[in-house]
């Protein structure tokens, strides 16, 4: 007897539908077929749960919805709620075999170890960075890079250089934005942070040229944590764009940079000048490519991050009023034992803050929400029952580190003074990373957000027009509406020349 037309339809409705399930699910068990069967064999089994998802896309989708959303922490506890407390997972993230780590004590393992492990940055982020900075560098051309290029912005003696500039900037900059009105605040904090750091790698003050890169900037940054496709239409392909431009501008600088020393005119000591003035073992200097990659990554380092450490340091003091008022209260009194004849903070003034330090050590544990670091293995390690295989790469995941009840009570919480009874062991705290690949400018960085904050505290406030406004998480954790309001000059301060 045959079935009716209808039958058949459903028939057929429920076959391809099995056949396109099972596709499916041999499409999404290639990646654990290639990554783990073919090319570890038995060690597969001494791999962390996880799911490598599908081919070259792996598991991108969740993290980019959970880092679009109002709760980048979703992705995280998706691990968690599937595969149990096991502080390691697999996935696959920026087309590449990772592991993801989230147990504090690999985390520290893993960023302290340069023997088992070197930089493993994404492929868009290695190309935007740029291939001959010393971030994609290993061993000891990396260490070398690293010591000429940082020693002019770390320790006193370095730093007492640009004290004065940091200090102006933030003081005009605080006058010119209490007489703009409303504004985009989370827009006007880099510009102060981008001028200060051209100033002392590139002594560049020249307004057309700051306005210029920091646009580039904007897009570059945003193709760093985006996947590498180069095609019209994605982020990645603006990032790259940008990077191009930034790089123009650069080598327009060293030409002119050079152009003066063959003409015998003198210039301003800066980072790019001792850059040029380096030699190696062989008395060959750096080439422009080298020079401008390493440029194009201080530059990007510092300036974006330290505004986006401030910003939210305004606004959890605002949102936390006995918070602001000890602050400010510790500000207050240092300028009141301040001699009559000294002009301006100092770094004894700085050394002697003991609150304010606190206020931005749990600001920085608090708003690293989106802060991801990544090493590659480059031998099979093993760490808390687990292996990472060697090629693999490791994810540090830095929101979830600083969140770990068992360290941090009530870790949600906007508490600066429990910074007086804990101090985090190896891999706990780590807003600026460790070991041999820390970040190289957290002095500098530091130093910046103390001044910019003991101005502020001393003479302005903060009134956002939307207060509860939803945050964007990508790239950094910013306001949706960028932070609208004022900054109002408050009468009941003291002087804080």
């Amino acid at each position: 007897m045959e079935m009716e037309s209808w039958e058949v339809i459903l028939w057929n409705i429920i076959r391809f539908g099995a056949m396109g399930l099972g596709c499916l699910w041999v499409v999404r068990r290639l990646n654990s077929w290639y990554y783990e069967v073919l090319k570890l064999g038995n060690k597969r089994f001494s791999l962390p749960p996880g799911d490598l998802g599908w081919p070259y896309i792996g598991t991108m989708i969740l993290y980019f919805r959970a880092f679009t959303s109002s709760n980048p922490d979703i992705f995280y506890n998706s691990y968690v709620s599937r595969y149990g407390k096991t502080g390691m997972y697999k996935a696959l993230m920026f087309g590449r075999p990772t592991v993801i780590v989230t147990s504090a004590e690999a985390c520290g393992k893993v960023m302290t170890d340069d023997r088992a492990f070197k930089s493993g940055w994404p492929a868009s982020t290695e190309e935007l960075v740029g291939k001959k900075s010393f971030v994609n560098l290993v061993d000891e051309e990396h260490k070398r890079m690293r010591k000429i290029t940082s020693a002019p912005i770390n320790g006193h003696e370095a730093l007492s250089l640009y004290f004065i500039t940091i200090e102006e900037n933030v003081k005009s900059h605080l006058e010119k934005w209490a007489d703009m009105g409303e504004m985009e605040f989370a827009r006007q904090l880099p510009t102060l942070f981008f001028r200060v750091i051209m100033h002392i790698f590139v002594s560049s003050e020249v307004d057309h040229i700051l306005t210029a890169l920091l646009k580039e900037y904007y897009f570059m940054n945003r193709g760093l944590k985006a996947m590498a496709i180069n095609i019209p239409g994605f982020i990645y392909h603006r990032g790259l764009k940008a990077r191009r431009r930034i790089k123009a501008v650069l080598q327009k600088i060293l030409k002119e940079r050079r152009d003066k020393r063959r003409d015998g005119v003198s210039e301003k000591r800066d980072v790019t000048g001792i850059m040029l003035d380096m030699t190696d073992e062989n008395g060959k200097g750096f080439t422009d490519e080298v020079i401008i990659d390493i440029l194009i990554m201080y530059l990007n380092a510092g300036y974006e991050s330290t505004a986006c450490v401030t910003l939210w340091t305004l606004i959890l003091l605002h949102d936390h009023p006995d918070i602001l008022k000890k602050a400010k209260a510790e500000q207050e009194e240092i300028v009141r034992k301040r001699p009559s004849d000294q002009k301006g903070l100092s770094f004894n003034e700085i050394r002697r803050m003991q609150y304010l330090p606190k206020v931005i050590d749990e600001t920085l544990r608090l708003i690293s929400r989106t802060s991801i670091m990544f090493r590659e293995a480059r031998i099979d390690f093993n760490v808390n029952g687990y292996i990472i295989p060697k090629g693999w790469t490791a994810m540090l995941i830095v929101p979830d580190i600083h969140m770990k009840e068992e360290v941090y009570k009530d870790p949600y919480e906007f508490n600066p003074s429990r910074w007086e009874s804990i101090t985090p062991k190896a891999g706990e705290y780590i807003p600026f990373g460790a070991g041999g690949r820390s970040c190289v400018g957290k002095d500098l960085a530091k130093l910046e957000i103390t001044i910019f904050l003991h101005h502020f505290l001393l003479g302005y406030e903060l009134q956002r027009k939307n207060p509860s406004c939803p945050t964007n998480f990508l790239p950094l954790p910013v306001p949706r509406d960028n932070c609208v309001g004022r900054i109002v000059r408050t009468t009941s301060s003291a002087p804080s020349a």
